[in-house]
């Protein structure tokens, strides 16, 4: 008897494992179809290699949650077609990421502006355009997304080049972004804050 009553308020109680691995899971479709970026000491990865790492570690939970409960138990259809769904979301995320990074460049610039505020620039070019985004990244690490883009003739890549200036205030900094006579920049000032 007393054993029919824990295993029917097992089945009742979500596994806190599985719901770690829920979690992980959807913050890995976050970080797959958006464009964060992480700073590791001094190194930068992008937001597909972030979802990447949280979808193997979503799986690892699950499948750990599985050998913990018995076959069937709190295993409803509709949470494993979700489950399905999510992890099918993530993974397109990341491989349509990581395909987007082919002959991406990424520059950690320095010096580091007020509160450890650091500008970090992804360049990439095809054919004969070229484009460059600007991230503030915080004491955190983190930046949720890019606070500048700019478009350049010829696949010019001038932080790569050095046609930069980058110049810090008291509380954020600038980047312009030059070009040259022959490879233009469109929309080269762009503000790094990470108030």
């Amino acid at each position: 008897m007393e054993t029919e009553r824990w295993r029917a308020h097992r089945t009742t109680r979500p596994d806190p494992i599985a719901v770690a691995g829920a979690g992980a899971l959807v913050l890995a479709v976050a970080a797959g179809w958006s464009d964060p970026l992480l700073l590791v000491l001094g190194r930068v990865v992008p937001g597909w290699a972030v979802g990447g790492v949280l979808l193997l570690g979503a799986l690892v939970l699950f499948r750990t949650a599985a050998a913990r409960n018995p076959p069937g138990a709190g295993r409803a259809v509709p949470r494993r077609v979700a489950r399905g769904v999510l992890i099918t979301g993530a993974a397109l995320g990341c491989a349509l990421g990581a395909l987007g990074e082919l002959g991406a460049d990424y520059h950690v610039l320095s010096p580091t502006g007020p509160g450890g505020c650091t500008a970090v620039v992804r360049e990439e070019a095809f054919l004969l355009a070229g484009s460059g985004e600007v991230y503030a990244v915080g004491p955190s690490g983190i930046a949720w997304g890019p606070s500048g883009s700019w478009r350049t003739d010829d696949g010019y890549r001038p932080v790569a080049r050095g046609t930069y200036e980058l110049s810090w205030g008291p509380s954020d900094g600038a980047l312009l972004v030059m070009g040259s006579s022959v490879d233009p920049v469109m929309d080269g000032l762009h503000g790094v804050d990470c108030g």
